[in-house]
């Protein structure tokens, strides 16, 4: 337990503190007219309120990841919540608050033009693609999830591919409509059950007297049922992602960059919405080794399960909160998952119409966008879910690292302290590179040399980064 409340407790003084210190750094004027001001447009730059940006920001980013990805990530033990607290606070947090930032400063631009722009026009290209790829991939993901949650809260009349379909078809809607039309309107609502969830499973674990393992010396370890096959580094650091650091997240910050009226709002709507998910992970992570009295017995289940952590979601909401309580806080998990779904093609649709440089005003134009985009989503809903799950963690902690070099590289433009990104760019380097390498649906190679390569891989970047350090410092004077 007293693990558990301090990590609590490091998560609020991170946003308080190091968040504040974010903001700092990067100078945010709330005299500064942004683009929802400037820009209106009555579809996606759109004046909103605090709150609401707040909200639909952590919806947008509160995917099946802190939820199942956290329990996943509970089956190497209480390092995990290692992880989720620093991870958040010194990765993740940064990583989302300047990505919106960015896009504030660069009048709402999706995060593909804005690494052009500190990366150069080959890194742009590549990100154009590979980040549209990705939101394709959330997106179907996105839908096979909450379809498989919703088939088993619903009669046997109403199958998976009913729900398929149902989520499909409002995501098409939230796609297309204005921002303020659905999203602006159903995500409250969703933010309820997410947050009846969150709150209701923690307060059951106590008063039903559940043991949250500590973090010691003596449980510093490995507890995963194959610890060869996954060590801590870097399986671990894949698996937790969207409860610590996702590139995904960055795909969404310029969709409320298009909303946010005040800059001084931005730690709170960025750097405030990634804390928030990392304590949504931390919760899931807790339940998930005190509810089954320990980290062996959830390896137990989660390999008799072939790793389906729906399954633990459904048997831990139903058993703590009964049949009704159960089916609210599966709601949460189901909304957490629809709501990111949903912005994910809304970022692909703006990625695509940033790149052809083709406004979105006009229904028609949005169409032509859209249609092939699902039409490339629904295919992938075909294909095996555990695949495209794989995949969805490495590329999208992919987009992370390439964020973070972005930034890095600006806060090195402008003179600001730019260690405070280099260093998790660095650390996600050695993970990425190091878990394409050793994982299986990656090279195979032995864990020696994956880790070796990956720290070879990071040491080469930072050389290349200082070496260009100053041919950026000349362009950017010769520009301003």
């Amino acid at each position: 337990m007293i693990t558990f409340f301090i990590s609590i407790v490091a998560l609020v003084l991170g946003y308080m503190v190091y968040g504040k210190l974010m903001e700092k750094i990067f100078g945010a004027d709330k005299n500064r007219e942004t683009p929802a001001m400037s820009m209106n447009d009555g579809v996606d730059y759109m004046p909103l309120p605090k709150w609401k940006t707040f909200l639909i920001q952590f919806l947008n980013i509160a995917g099946l990841g802190p939820i199942f990805g956290a329990v996943a990530g509970a089956m190497w033990g209480p390092v995990a919540f290692l992880w989720i607290v620093l991870g958040s606070i010194f990765a993740g947090a940064v990583h989302d608050y300047f990505a919106g930032m960015l896009s504030v400063k660069h009048k709402g631009l999706s995060i593909p033009e804005i690494v052009g722009i500190y990366l150069g026009v080959g890194a742009k290209q590549f990100m154009r693609g590979f980040t549209v790829i990705l939101m394709v991939i959330v997106g179907a993901v996105f839908i096979i999830g909450p379809a498989k949650i919703l088939e088993g809260l619903t009669p046997e009349s109403l199958t998976m591919n009913f729900w398929v379909w149902t989520v499909f078809v409002y995501y098409v809607l939230a796609t297309m409509l204005p921002i303020d039309k659905i999203i602006g309107k159903i995500y409250p609502v969703f933010g309820f059950a997410l947050l009846f969830m969150a709150v209701g499973l923690t307060a059951v674990l106590f008063v039903k007297g559940y043991r949250i393992p500590e973090l010691t010396l003596g449980s510093f370890t490995n507890f995963h049922d194959q610890p060869d096959k996954f060590p801590v580094f870097p399986m671990m650091f894949i698996t937790i992602a969207c409860g610590a650091i996702s590139g995904f997240h960055s795909s969404q910050a310029p969709l409320m960059a298009r909303c946010i009226t005040n800059e001084k709002q931005g730690r709170g709507v960025f750097y405030g919405a990634m804390i928030t998910e990392g304590i949504v992970a931390l919760i899931w992570a807790a339940i998930g080794m005190a509810f089954y009295r320990g980290v062996g017995p959830l390896n137990d289940v989660m390999v008799a399960n072939n790793g389906n952590a729906a399954y633990v979601v459904n048997e831990i909401s139903n058993s703590l909160l009964g049949k009704f309580g159960g089916a609210l806080a599966l709601l949460g998990v189901v909304a957490a998952p629809i709501t990111s779904g949903d912005t994910a093609f809304r970022s692909a649709r703006l990625i695509v119409a940033d790149f052809l440089n083709f406004k979105q005003g006009p229904i028609r134009n949005r169409l032509m966008v859209s249609i092939p985009l699902f039409a490339v989503g629904y295919g992938l809903t075909l294909m095996n879910f555990a695949v495209i799950w794989r995949y969805f963690a490495w590329s999208n902690q992919t987009l992370a690292m390439v964020v973070l070099w972005a930034i890095t590289v600006y806060l090195a433009r402008e003179n600001k302290f730019y260690w405070i990104t280099l260093i998790p760019a660095l650390f996600m380097t050695v993970v990425i590179t190091s878990y394409l390498l050793f994982a299986p649906e990656g090279f195979g190679l032995s864990y020696a040399v994956s880790i070796s390569a990956g720290l070879v891989f990071a040491l080469a970047a930072a050389i290349l980064f200082f070496v260009q350090r100053p041919r950026q410092l000349y362009k950017y004077s010769l520009e301003v």
